[in-house]
C-alpha cells in the first residue's frame, strides 16, 4: 500500500537527497579521517584499552574531584595515538586503581594517527563510550585530502568518523557547512 501523498514528495526527496548525501559524505570522511589505506590500520582496530602516557609543564592533581589537569604544551599518547593541546582535565575513576574516565581538551586541539591530522579548538575522548568529539573549527588533514568543519566525532568501536557544520564558518562565509578537497587519481 503507497501511502506517498503529492505533498508529501518533496519531503520525501528532500529525505532521500538528504540520506544519500549524508551517506557520501559520511563514507568519504570515514575514508579520509582515519580510514583505511592498504596496509594502513583503521580507526576501528584501534586498541583504546591500551596505557596512557603523558607530559605537560604542569600537573595539579585534584584529588577530591577524581581529576588531574594538566596544562601547558600537554602531550597524551595510547598506542599510535596522539593529542596534543594547551589544556586537559583527565577525569578518572578511583576502585582500587586509578581508570581513565574522559579527557577533556582545549586550546589547539589537535589528534593524529599516522599521516592523518584533525584539530579543532576542544576536544572530549570518553573512554567509557569510545568516542573522540573534536569541536569549534575542526580541520582534517590526510595527504593533500582536506575537510574542515564544525564538529567531528570519531567512533572507536565502529570506526566511522563523521562531521558536520555545527558552528563552523565556511569559506563562503556560511554558517553550518562541511568543506573540503578530495585529491583524484591522475588521469595517466
Amino acid at each position: 500500500m503507497n501511502t506517498e501523498t503529492p505533498s508529501s514528495r518533496p519531503a520525501l526527496r528532500h529525505l532521500v537527497v538528504r540520506g544519500l548525501a549524508g551517506g557520501l559524505i559520511a563514507g568519504g570522511i570515514a575514508a579520509l579521517s582515519f580510514g583505511s589505506v592498504a596496509g594502513a590500520q583503521t580507526i576501528a582496530g584501534f586498541n583504546s584499552n591500551q596505557p596512557v602516557n603523558y607530559a605537560a609543564d604542569r600537573i595539579e592533581l585534584q584529588d577530591r574531584q577524581n581529576r588531574v589537569v594538566l596544562s601547558g604544551d600537554v602531550q597524551i599518547r595510547q598506542g599510535d595515538l596522539q593529542l596534543t593541546a594547551a589544556r586537559t582535565t583527565v577525569a578518572y575513576s578511583d576502585a582500587g586503581s586509578l581508570r581513565i574516565q574522559r579527557i577533556d581538551a582545549t586550546g589547539g586541539v589537535t589528534v593524529t594517527r599516522g599521516n592523518e591530522r584533525a584539530s579543532g579548538n576542544a576536544a572530549v575522548y570518553d573512554f567509557n563510550r569510545r568516542v573522540i568529539v573534536l569541536s569549534g573549527n575542526v580541520a582534517l588533514r590526510r595527504g593533500s585530502d582536506t575537510l574542515d568543519g564544525g564538529r567531528l566525532v570519531i567512533d572507536l568501536n565502529s570506526g566511522l568518523s563523521s562531521v558536520d557544520g555545527a558552528g563552523a564558518q565556511s569559506g563562503s562565509g556560511q554558517p553550518g557547512r562541511v568543506s573540503g578537497t578530495f585529491a583524484v587519481p591522475d588521469g595517466d
